[in-house]
């Protein structure tokens, strides 16, 4: 599905702290944890220091001058290749503007992006109870089932 002609993307920067807290705070409504996106935002030096990082990469989803979804994710440069590949770590839309080809705008902006820095692969999670998840990159990419592990840091 083409996003709908009222969308645009913008790859978001060092000067945009208030669309990217606008983006932090519809993550946590599409995600129903606004606890973890808004009740400790990291302050403007942090942000900006961030969104100016090269290997950060923040796409809001913009309708009407306010964020309708978003993408956050990093590039990973590979030691084997002179080579990245980029992992999307965040990716949601708004409730009311889902189905309108929006996260799959966000994903084609971010292939776009990856090709320009000679990047060979995208990679996402999904959790297994998320079918809409799953329904969107199977679409657009090939699974793999893996195990993921969390080590905490002491």
């Amino acid at each position: 599905m083409a996003p709908d002609p009222a969308y645009s993307i913008r790859h978001l920067q060092a000067g945009d702290l208030a669309l990217f807290r606008q983006m932090l705070d519809m993550f946590g409504e599409a995600f129903e944890d606004r606890d973890a996106y808004t009740a400790a935002q990291p302050d403007d030096a942090y942000l900006a220091r961030l969104l100016g990082d090269e290997t950060f990469v923040a796409l809001a989803a913009m309708r009407d001058g306010a964020v309708a979804g978003g993408l956050a994710g990093y590039e990973l440069r590979k030691f084997e290749r002179a080579r990245s590949e980029f992992y999307i770590y965040d990716l949601a839309v708004a409730a009311a503007d889902r189905r309108q080809g929006v996260a799959t705008a966000l994903i084609e902006a971010l292939k776009t992006l990856a090709q320009a820095r000679g990047a060979y692969v995208i990679f996402v999670q999904a959790d297994l109870v998320d079918d809409p998840a799953i329904a969107l990159y199977t679409k657009l990419g090939c699974g793999e089932t893996v195990l993921h592990f969390d080590i905490a840091v002491p």
